[in-house]
């Protein structure tokens, strides 16, 4: 069994938030006890809805916040007690490709010195050794390496993805971080980013954390899935294994709500009523129990933990009877 290059126990992110002149400021728990782990070679998916935590966990990860409490390890270092050099190694070894690739890629610079970047900052090459690298990146992505001297608003959005990828790819890091890459694409050129994603991993052997709020792209990349809610993992487990017979009543309600090619007439359709709870002032006990179907007197009173239950984690009180 490999062994994880990323470890998450008990992570938390908290921010004190104003609420006005005359009030006390309040705490939003924006990531709230997330555990988990990554092997070389393996995608993690984190699917929720809006305001679930996904990216807060997404900036922990990548060292851009660092996180109220909780233990964080890359590749066997524990970053709260890095040095300043360890903390700069991790750094290479965890890169981010971001939602919207326009946004992320420098419009006055050409993209052959947006690749090269990275290998100025942290190595020692040539230019010639520079450039050499960067054609084989865009090669590697799809990309025609002719096209290196050209700007970002010259390339359609699933190439721009390409390049963002490419650059996130430039020192081979250990983990990916991937925040909604596919969302601003067109659904048809969705796959093509995707099987580039899968292409890439199993080449260079990198770890993966793949946020997505969309369940049909996350069946097909991933292996193992997070659903989180209201900052707290609620079921992790291996991605067939949800998919096949998800035990906590919200992973069901996702994926009921999960639009098919093939729609199945017998499958049960569930529908979530009212809004994720004011961060502000969670609810008492299972954050879901406003909203959920099988809500009890024990829901309402006590916050359940992961427990494992049919080969994954769960945190729901009612799980066994819903098998």
């Amino acid at each position: 069994m490999s062994v994880p290059v990323l470890i998450a126990d008990e992570l938390s992110k908290h921010y004190r938030v104003s609420r006005g002149l005359f009030k006390p400021p309040a705490t939003v728990q924006a990531l709230n006890g997330v555990s988990f782990s990554v092997s070389a070679g393996q995608t993690l998916a984190v699917v929720g809805e809006s305001g679930c935590g996904k990216s807060t966990l997404a900036r922990a990860l990548t060292l851009i916040e660092t996180p109220s409490g909780g233990d964080l390890m890359i590749d066997g270092i524990d970053v709260a007690r890095a040095s300043r050099a360890e903390q700069k190694r991790l750094r290479q070894d965890v890169q981010m490709v971001f939602q919207n690739p326009y946004a992320s890629l420098n419009p006055r610079q050409k993209i052959a010195s947006q690749l090269a970047e990275p290998l100025v900052i942290n190595t020692a090459l040539s230019a010639a050794e520079r450039r050499e690298k960067v054609h084989a990146m865009m090669a590697q992505v799809g990309l025609r390496t002719e096209h290196d001297q050209r700007y970002p608003h010259m390339f359609s959005g699933g190439q721009r993805q390409r390049i963002a990828i490419a650059r996130a790819m430039m020192l081979q890091p250990k983990v990916l971080i991937a925040d909604e890459p596919t969302s601003a694409l067109d659904v048809s050129i969705q796959a093509q980013v995707l099987n580039l994603f899968m292409d890439l991993q199993e080449q260079l052997g990198t770890a993966y954390v793949f946020i997505s709020h969309n369940l049909s792209v996350v069946r097909h990349i991933a292996d193992q899935v997070m659903v989180m809610y209201l900052g707290r993992a609620v079921e992790v487990g291996p991605s067939e294994q949800l998919y096949q017979r998800p035990l906590h009543p919200y992973t069901r309600a996702l994926l009921s709500a999960t639009p098919q090619i093939h729609p199945d007439p017998s499958r049960l359709k569930i529908r979530i009523e009212g809004e994720l709870p004011n961060p502000l002032n969670p609810p008492t006990g299972c954050a879901f129990h406003l909203r959920c179907p099988h809500a009890s007197e024990q829901c309402r009173e006590q916050t359940p933990r992961l427990r494992a239950l049919e080969g994954r984690e769960v945190a729901c009180h009612h799980a066994e009877t819903l098998l």
